[in-house]
């Protein structure tokens, strides 16, 4: 059935669009520095000299290819065949360092001396400030100042590779509000500056060539499983902030309709409560930071705060092609509220000896329901995407966890 539905995979998406989804609604100024950007990706993207650059990076800097982990216990516990992506052991913590990678590469051909990034849990900052160090790119993040409170060995790193970060005080001081300064700073400084998203959202190209560098992980994933397992798995499980860890797991599977794929959200206190991050589940359809996508807004259009206790999920909108999967049926959409994130990021340390990241742990969350509510078993193979580890993390579970004991 899906063999049909998605053959536009590995197709240039038609003006930046997937299905309604997309677009660039920017500032006229930001037009060209837009066009210029997409000419140089579709000039260097299929570049023999420019992939091999790249895949030198991967390989010997970002350290790829990245394991597929079989969790023995956690399986045995859980009830399933448990593996898990182990991004959480690319260079700077994160998967966040390949599109990071590509970008730098691309930003140096087209003449740019100047990177700036938002950041919300840290890691896409941290692997911008990495890569700036690397090639010598003057480096700027911006960073909400809630974040920067509760990601401080984050910004101590990124100060330590040499990036100036700036915090940002307005809105909700969370990575909405990095993004629109991001985005202000790119218009006053478009000639020399390249912006260098960190995910699958924004205006065209942006959400296109970011899935585009983060395939990898799901090309190995393929490869790994089918080295492993013999066969495909059941389902692929992703947390989904802007989704560029899931657009880079679930890729390569979109036309294995046997595979089951699954993007897992940020539910906070419950959608009732209105404090999560629930975008797919629970938002609109409208435009955010250049791009036609669903957000959580009210009813007049303006922007609702969110809540996660992952500082990389803490987002309003998602990137147009997880809008366009969720609309079409393709991946299913749920959620994990801070707490069931909290205990799955214990059992992970207890049971496997790996600190995971706060996001990650909502998709590793998600095994448990597979089993409980979907009705997986022990034979069936579930990979999950471990986007990052969690040493950025401790703080804030070690405080979330008083809480919840006292």
């Amino acid at each position: 059935m899906h063999k049909h539905k998605y053959k536009y995979i590995g197709e240039y998406p038609k003006a930046g669009k997937f299905g309604e989804y997309g677009g660039q609604f920017v500032p006229e100024v930001l037009m060209h520095a837009l066009k210029e950007l997409e000419e140089a990706y579709i000039l260097y993207k299929d570049n023999e000299t420019f992939k091999a650059e790249l895949d030198y990076y991967l390989w010997t800097f970002a350290g790829r290819p990245t394991p597929l982990y079989f969790c023995s216990r956690l399986s045995a516990k859980l009830g399933v065949k448990l593996y898990l992506k182990r991004e959480d052991l690319v260079h700077g913590g994160a998967h966040k360092l390949n599109n990071a990678l590509g970008q730098a590469l691309l930003a140096k051909r087209m003449g740019k001396r100047r990177l700036i990034a938002e950041t919300g849990a840290g890691q896409h900052g941290l692997a911008t400030a990495i890569v700036g160090a690397s090639f010598g790119l003057q480096t700027e993040i911006y960073m909400g100042k809630e974040d920067i409170e509760r990601q401080r060995l984050n910004v101590f790193r990124m100060e330590l590779m040499g990036a100036e970060v700036h915090p940002v005080g307005s809105g909700s001081k969370t990575l909405k509000d990095a993004i629109n300064e991001a985005i202000r700073d790119w218009v006053t400084n478009v000639e020399d500056t390249h912006y260098l998203l960190g995910s699958v959202v924004g205006p065209h190209p942006y959400p296109m060539m970011v899935r585009d560098f983060q395939r990898v992980v799901g090309l190995e994933t393929k490869r790994q499983v089918l080295e492993a397992e013999g066969r495909l798995p059941d389902a692929l499980v992703a947390c989904v902030g802007g989704g560029s860890n899931g657009i880079g797991l679930f890729y390569e599977f979109l036309d294995d309709e046997e595979v089951a794929l699954y993007g897992i959200e940020a539910g906070g206190e419950g959608i009732a409560s209105n404090r999560h991050s629930a975008t797919l589940c629970a938002g609109s359809k409208g435009v955010l930071h250049g791009t036609y996508s669903y957000l959580l807004q009210d009813e007049d259009g303006q922007i609702l705060p969110t809540h996660s206790v992952a500082p990389g999920l803490d987002y309003s909108g998602v990137g147009p092609e997880h809008a366009f999967l969720k609309d079409m049926g393709r991946v299913t959409y749920d959620i994990v509220t801070d707490g069931e994130a909290l205990h799955a990021f214990e059992l992970l340390c207890q049971y496997e000896g790996i600190l995971p990241a706060l996001e990650s742990v909502h998709a590793l969350a998600y095994a448990k329901k597979l089993v409980d509510e979907r009705g997986m078993g022990k034979e069936d193979v579930v990979v999950v995407c471990l986007s990052g580890r969690g040493d950025k993390d401790v703080e804030i579970v070690e405080k979330a966890l008083n809480e919840q004991n006292k």
